[in-house]
């Protein structure tokens, strides 16, 4: 019987800790990975991630996805961001979680609204106009085998 590795610890173990762009750029797009497309619906392609989960945990879950958000805009901020920039991406977080606390249907709209990934689009542009060596090749995902 073969032991399965866990993947969020192989997920942890290959995020960087460094303060550079590129370091920076792997840890923002894991945490938006993790929020926003971390499963997929079956029979779809459509991916969900937590969260949409914690929107299921009245106000504690919107407060945690809030905070998680709010990581990614302070990750910006020390990139060195606009403040307009950042003002954007905290407004797109701060709206997702007002979708998020509608009682009973917040997690519908907030299926649609991926505020982090519209934070990681705009520090995208920004790392690679300022530091283009950070720019990655965006390949298809690898088939897990199961």
């Amino acid at each position: 019987m073969a032991i399965r590795p866990d993947p969020f610890n192989d997920l942890a173990a290959r995020l960087p800790i460094g303060r550079d762009p590129a370091s920076v750029r792997q840890r923002i797009e894991g945490m938006e990975r993790l929020l926003e497309g971390l499963f997929v619906i079956p029979g779809t392609k459509q991916r969900f991630g937590l969260d949409v989960i914690l929107d299921v945990i009245p106000v504690a879950g919107d407060l945690v996805g809030a905070l998680l958000g709010a990581y990614i805009v302070w990750e910006a901020r020390n990139l060195g961001m606009s403040k307009w920039q950042l003002a954007r991406m905290a407004g797109n977080v701060g709206f997702d979680a007002l979708l998020g606390a509608i009682p009973l249907i917040g997690a519908i709209p907030d299926f649609f609204f991926r505020s982090n990934s519209l934070n990681l689009a705009m520090i995208r542009r920004h790392l690679d106009r300022h530091h283009p060596a950070t720019a990655t090749i965006e390949a298809a995902p690898i088939p897990s085998r199961s």
